[in-house]
């Protein structure tokens, strides 16, 4: 069992008290952005821009599910197993999520329930197989693996979002593609993928390996969901899938013009109250951190937050904590919520062992913010920079320290609420529900 050092031993490292730090104030950054208003229409929409002409009556029709917590997902989901009824098609789900869940069948339709996917919620059958078949090689002679459930079928859809990726830039990221890639091809296609990368990189790798893939399973096209900044769909778009290659690109230039990221871009300490693989696949969006830790990939310039504290995995997690390396500080409860097989396994079928890493482990959110003082270069702990959020999907209402607050004052789309001292509970920040200025 891991020993947590008490706070005294750990805040003897500066004579600093919490009555030295700055007070805070919470914050909401208003944002207009497009949003879809009846899924249900827009989801049939897109699926008349794929081609099912070809398919019999009844014809069995696998669509993917993932692992990320996508506001509308389920709602998309319903939508297009409905509109396939109707058209007199059988679809089902099948888990496309790589090794998350445990890299188990039971743990990946798990997984897909704590996000509101399940049979009944959804209306069709979820086949959750983690059997695959080698469908092709890539240039190096890699395999390329394929889900059971997904090749027995007559024709596969792929619903995912299309965004930026935690782990490299390209320009084909985290989308249609990608899900093909990691979704369709279960853990042992997500382990070979990802090695891959690490020799090629993940822009060459996952057009590659999508293309073997689409050329050689029924895919029949992707709906592609475009979020906005409150994580609601802005746009749900069919490709067909001789057209998603050249296609995603444009999708995945939109998706970043509304994608959510602090108005800020230097601070001191950035604390999360919680990570999760329903929030990001990282746990934590690296692009909102402004920090990839992949091998092979450069660290992004900005945004530029010297410490990073995390404070607890989310319920939709189910202990998997990859990106917790991600921190410099965690509080005890984040590391004693750790499941390490799952979160192990994740990090070596993503190739990126470093993001398991434990940060700083901490006892007390006081221990982190002291710490934190003694190892940004601050000249004074009333001078810290520093800013508070739910997670890093979440980021329309956050905390402020006054140094901060102060540089946003002046933004027409923020709104400061008033600044008091800095509130604890036992050592703790105090739970916030982020609507005092509602």
């Amino acid at each position: 069992m891991l020993t947590v050092p008490d706070r005294d031993a750990l805040e003897a490292v500066n004579d600093v008290s919490m009555e030295d730090f700055p007070r805070v104030a919470p914050a909401r950054h208003e944002r207009d952005h497009p949003q879809v208003e009846d899924i249900d229409a827009a989801t049939a929409e897109a699926l008349d821009a794929i081609d099912f002409d070809d398919l019999d009556p009844d014809a069995r029709i696998a669509i993917t599910a993932g692992s990320r917590g996508i506001h509308d997902k389920p709602a998309v989901l319903r939508a297009a197993v409905a509109e396939l009824e109707d058209r007199g098609f059988a679809p089902f789900l099948f888990p496309a999520m790589g090794s998350h869940g445990g890299g188990t069948a039971d743990g990946q339709v798990e997984t897909l329930a704590s996000l509101g996917i399940t049979e009944e919620s959804i209306g069709c059958e979820i086949r959750s197989s983690m059997d695959v078949e080698e469908v092709g090689e890539d240039a190096e002679g890699r395999p390329v693996y394929a889900s059971v459930d997904a090749i027995e079928a007559d024709a596969i859809v792929i619903v995912n979002r299309v965004k930026a990726h935690t782990d490299f830039s390209g320009r084909i990221e985290s989308g249609l593609c990608k899900m093909a890639v990691i979704g369709i091809g279960k853990q042992r296609g997500a382990e070979v993928a990802h090695n891959a990368a690490i020799a090629k990189g993940h822009e060459e790798v996952f057009p590659e390996r999508a293309s073997t893939l689409f050329s050689s399973t029924p895919v029949l096209g992707g709906v592609a969901i475009i979020e906005n900044a409150e994580d609601r769909a802005a746009s749900i778009e069919g490709v067909p899938v001789g057209e998603i290659v050249e296609r995603e690109p444009a999708l995945l230039e939109r998706s970043k013009e509304l994608l959510p990221t602090l108005p800020v871009d230097d601070l001191d300490l950035l604390v999360v109250d919680e990570q999760g693989k329903d929030v990001s696949g990282t746990g934590m969006d690296t692009n909102v951190l402004g920090r990839l830790l992949m091998y092979g990939q450069p660290e992004p310039d900005s945004p530029d937050f010297t410490r990073i504290h995390i404070r607890s995995l989310t319920e939709g997690s189910h202990g998997n904590g990859i990106g917790i390396g991600l921190a410099d500080f965690a509080h005890r409860e984040a590391v004693d919520a750790l499941d390490l097989a799952d979160t192990y396994l994740n990090a070596i079928t993503g190739g990126e062992p470093a993001r398991a890493r434990l940060p700083v482990v901490v006892p007390t959110d006081v221990t982190a913010l002291s710490l934190a003082y003694s190892t940004t270069g601050v000249r004074s702990a009333e001078a810290m920079r520093f800013v508070r959020v739910p997670n890093t999907l979440d980021l329309g209402e956050f905390v402020v320290s006054e140094p901060v607050g102060r540089e946003l004052a002046d933004h027409s789309d923020i709104t400061i609420g008033e600044f008091e001292p800095l509130a604890l509970d036992g050592g703790d920040l105090p739970e916030r529900s982020y609507t005092e200025l509602r």
